[in-house]
């Protein structure tokens, strides 16, 4: 059973992580297709618990990135390691993918979504037991989706949907867990419900890495942020990324900058694709 559109993200088992080293770890990576560099020159870490923000416009390599990090891509070069190992086989890596590769006619309720997220743990052979159905209704109690639990996929809104998908990854005991564009279509009280669960990850020792446009949002709600148009144009806290030079070269013309009494830059990106809204 997989709702994801001609996708397979489960991971399987993998040996015990090295002590000491970092959830996440890249070097020089880069990846191709065919002759096209979709990314290049991409190195970066992150620590346990550090929330990432992965910011650049549509095409930028930003689910590309995600995917070489869950294992779905091999890269073509370069080196990924998550806790000392690369990607693949990870049972502590969770993918949410953009909801457009979601199946939502899927004739599936959302406990049994959740339940998805134990696979890796149970094995592919064995049926869920007590004990996996409690850590699932856990996990929807965590993301204030208990009552939720025999409604229909098709049923949810935006909001709900993310929400689900955080149940899954605390379901399957993630400890890093890779957000496409979670945040696209959902409204300023919604947003926030999501970063309240963000931050309920972040206490559990959870590190997340999350794709998105809004560069406000970014520079107010993580920790650190990558901005990449195919190579990486900087890394480290917002208020050092997030420069005139930076986002010029990652946006072009696609950026309108002003600088206020304050000193501040309202900064607009307009390359979004059709129905996305304009971010200041």
């Amino acid at each position: 059973m997989n709702i994801f559109k001609n996708s397979n993200y489960l991971v399987h088992r993998f040996p015990e992580h090295h002590a000491g080293t970092p959830t996440l770890s890249i070097s020089e990576l880069g990846y191709r297709f065919g002759n096209i560099d979709a990314l290049l020159g991409i190195s970066f870490q992150v620590s346990t618990s550090e929330r990432l923000a992965v910011v650049g416009p549509n095409g930028a390599g930003k689910s590309t990135l995600f995917k070489i990090i869950a294992g779905v891509l091999k890269p073509t070069q370069g080196q990924v390691q998550i806790y000392g190992y690369e990607p693949k086989g990870h049972i502590c890596i969770a993918y949410v993918p953009q909801r457009n590769l979601v199946d939502w006619s899927f004739p599936v309720n959302v406990a049994d979504v959740v339940m998805m997220g134990r696979v890796s743990k149970m094995g592919p052979l064995r049926w869920p037991t007590k004990k996996d159905w409690g850590i699932v209704h856990r996990s929807l109690q965590l993301v204030e989706m208990e009552g939720f639990a025999k409604r229909q996929i098709n049923e949810l809104s935006g909001g709900q949907q993310q929400r689900i998908f955080i149940a899954q990854a605390l379901a399957q005991e993630a400890e890093l867990i890779l957000m496409d564009e979670p945040l696209t279509g959902l409204d300023f009280n919604t947003q926030q419900d999501i970063f309240r669960i963000l931050d309920m990850l972040r206490e559990k020792k959870v590190t997340v890495l999350v794709a998105m446009h809004d560069l406000k949002l970014a520079s107010e709600r993580f920790d650190r942020v990558l901005l990449l148009n195919k190579r990486q144009i900087g890394y480290g806290l917002p208020q050092e990324v997030f420069i005139p030079q930076n986002l010029s070269q990652a946006y072009g013309n696609h950026l309108r900058m002003l600088t206020t009494k304050e000193g501040t830059l309202v900064i607009e990106d307009t390359c979004c694709e059709e129905g996305d809204h304009p971010h200041a």
